[in-house]
């Protein structure tokens, strides 16, 4: 009688740990439905971002609408680009709304308190445009879909050695930016490691009103090409004192300075400047990439950006994984996400390494005539 007893206690104890998944399963058996949590700064100083990446997940939506039989529903929170909404946000949308998956950030994200949520409560979560490098380290639940700031710079790194033969590089970093010098000394590391040599470095900061004395210096030096890592405005700046002075090696720059600023400020100073991104429409080879920006371009009347493209991929990425999960459960579903290789995206090919990062080919883009042209795709 005691034994039986405790069989029935130990039973008792199993149907409580297992009975949230199996209610869970049952509610979306019955409601046909799965539900995928979006949290964005659609308000604040990162409203642009947010809208962007909002409504390319929309259009992506209208071409995936379900998986595993079941309707997608999206369930949206505006951060209004404050860090403490964001974890507000996803603590929300789990807890109220039961998210199956969340997407969510913005490019210059660090802290992200949706993950610690996210971790918790372990549900998964996939950014797609956060590229600094921690962002994702330590957190099993979180992933992205954006190539990182160190995966952009070993790239760099290759173009300037292995496609443009260049065995000596100069570097000029903004010192009031973390980002310039994280992603410099990646470049660096790699750039020796291939055999280049880094023979001047230069330091900038925003209150520069000309960069002279920091060029005159790397014509002394002598270099084959020159990496600027750097925000538009310096990049302009550096580039504007290197026409001045004749300065004539390539210059490479990073995926922040590829924005309209970069050559509505730049104009035909920046003519030539080499800079990596998510996304080119011209290096797109994947079914699912033409169809989003069909549907999309028809549907907004704008162009397809990285951003679109990095967005529309977080949620395709999410249902492919569901799909290979057979299953709605967080657990699973980020188990399949860490498994994630050469999935076919709108941004390219991606697979994932063992932190959550996007393992991925970077391609890199050139100003040519007043137009960002694409040039040539890396594999680091």
């Amino acid at each position: 009688m005691r034994y039986q007893r405790l069989r029935i206690l130990v039973l008792s104890l199993i149907s409580l740990i297992i009975s949230p998944y199996a209610c869970l399963a049952e509610a979306e058996i019955k409601n046909n439905t799965a539900r995928i949590g979006i949290y964005l700064p659609m308000t604040g100083v990162d409203a642009a971002f947010g809208q962007s990446e909002y409504s390319a997940i929309e259009i992506a939506h209208k071409l995936r609408p379900g998986v595993l039989g079941s309707t997608i529903e999206l369930h949206f929170f505006d951060t209004k680009s404050e860090d403490s909404l964001a974890s507000n946000a996803a603590d929300i949308l789990i807890k109220k709304y039961n998210v199956h998956a969340l997407i969510g950030g913005t490019p210059d994200d660090k802290i992200l308190p949706g993950s610690i949520i996210a971790e918790k409560e372990r549900i998964p979560v996939v950014y797609p445009i956060v590229t600094y490098p921690l962002a994702t380290q330590n957190n099993k639940y979180t992933f992205r879909v954006c190539a990182t700031d160190s995966l952009e710079a070993k790239a760099a790194a290759a173009l300037a050695y292995e496609i443009h033969g260049a065995k000596k590089a100069a570097i000029m970093i903004d010192i009031s930016q973390d980002y310039a010098f994280n992603i410099s000394n990646i470049f660096v590391k790699n750039f020796i490691e291939r055999g280049g040599r880094i023979i001047s470095a230069t330091y900038c900061q925003p209150e520069d009103k000309a960069l002279t004395e920091q060029i005159s210096a790397i014509i002394a030096a002598k270099p084959d090409i020159l990496y600027l890592p750097n925000y538009p405005d310096e990049v302009v700046l550096a580039c504007k004192s290197a026409i001045e002075s004749n300065l004539s090696v390539p210059i490479l720059s990073s995926s922040k300075a590829q924005t309209s600023e970069l050559i509505k400020k730049g104009e035909n100073f920046v003519e030539g400047v080499i800079v990596p991104g998510h996304f080119a429409r011209e290096a797109v080879t994947t079914d699912i990439a033409k169809q989003f920006i069909e549907t999309y371009e028809k549907a907004t009347g704008d162009r397809v950006t990285a951003i679109h493209a990095l967005s529309a991929d977080s949620y395709f990425l999410l249902l492919d994984a569901i799909e290979r999960a057979k299953s709605f459960r967080g657990y699973d579903i980020r188990k399949a996400l860490s498994k994630t290789k050469n999935f076919k995206a709108v941004s390219g090919t991606i697979s994932m390494d063992s932190n959550g990062n996007a393992v991925k080919e970077v391609v890199f883009n050139q100003v040519k005539g007043g137009n960002l042209e694409y040039l040539t795709t890396v594999n680091p």
